[in-house]
């Protein structure tokens, strides 16, 4: 039986049927308004109309980015969607109006991480956890094989673990959160600032960015540390150091088998992979008399959104 995964963004959606075997076969997407949220439920059951006159469907699953309730019906609260306690899963099953279609809602990243459990790097292990290094810091636990949601469905929200207190404000209200040292925000904040701190390194970044520091993004500090600019290289491994800091203090919590990295800066590879592998194990509790997680590059890539809410959809 099919499902159909919706990966729901702050400005678009991407959906696509998802069979058994976790592959897509066939994809469509909307734009959409973050802040007008009944404009993005009407989205969602536009492209369930449109993939299931094609496909049998009797599964939908919603990936959303934010606290989803352990119901798995609500978002309790969404920093980049105007979503405040709402009723996400009613909303649609309204629109669609078939009460044979289960709708379910996860949290993206929860979604994301699930995908590489089951079809990804993660598919050989019981034990993950999946870090997407995005604009922020998304997070998803499995263990013993299943996904971790905690008592309220706030569960992996690991970006919020503070690692510098009174560090850099973040946008949860707090400061020192993990994701304002690993995030691509983190980079691109820290590469702008050696713009104005150490402009004779930095002056490669801003030839690339044509004298703007505006123009400076992470995918331009990525492009220039794989071409040897020596300063976008010290950023990427100051983002990895962090990665592995902090993925030690998640192992002596969880203990999983598995570190999978994801997101749009893990396109860095092992710029950002070396230094988190060599920070993770100074860092790490008990060294030399327990076995080492393996931190890893995603392959799911950014199907892995709507593959895992498919997937979730079905349990």
């Amino acid at each position: 039986m099919h499902a159909i995964g919706v990966d729901i963004g702050g400005t678009k959606i991407a959906a696509g049927v998802v069979d058994e075997a976790g592959t897509i076969l066939a994809k469509t997407r909307r734009d959409t308004d973050p802040d007008d949220a009944a404009s993005i439920d009407a989205a969602i059951a536009d492209v369930y109309r449109e993939l299931s006159a094609s496909y049998e469907v009797r599964q939908v699953g919603l990936a959303a980015a934010g606290f989803v309730a352990s119901d798995r019906a609500r978002v309790l609260f969404a920093p980049n969607i105007a979503w405040r306690e709402y009723p996400l899963r009613d909303n649609v099953a309204a629109l669609i109006a078939d009460p044979a279609v289960r709708i379910v809602v996860e949290n993206d990243a929860n979604a994301a991480g699930w995908a590489e459990f089951r079809y990804g790097v993660g598919r050989d292990v019981e034990d993950m956890v999946m870090l997407t290094l995005g604009t922020g810091l998304g997070g998803a636990i499995v263990t013993g094989g299943r996904l971790a949601r905690g008592a309220w469905g706030a569960a992996a929200e690991i970006g919020h673990m503070r690692v510098v207190p009174g560090g850099h404000w973040c946008g949860c209200g707090h400061q020192g959160c993990w994701e304002q040292y690993v995030s691509g925000s983190a980079l691109v904040r820290d590469a702008r600032a050696a713009l104005v701190t150490r402009p004779e390194q930095a002056a490669g970044l801003l030839a690339l960015a044509g004298g703007r520091a505006e123009a400076v993004t992470g995918p331009l500090v990525t492009g220039a540390a794989q071409a040897g600019d020596p300063l976008a290289v010290e950023l990427l491994a100051e983002v990895g150091r962090w990665v592995g800091e902090g993925a030690a203090s998640v192992a002596a919590l969880l203990d999983p088998e598995l570190f999978v990295i994801g997101g749009g800066v893990s396109a860095a590879g092992d710029l950002v992979l070396a230094p988190a592998r060599k920070a993770f194990g100074e860092q790490l509790s008990g060294r030399g008399h327990r076995p080492e997680a393996a931190i890893v590059v995603a392959d799911m890539g950014n199907d892995a959104g709507m593959v895992g809410a498919a997937d979730l959809a079905r349990i």
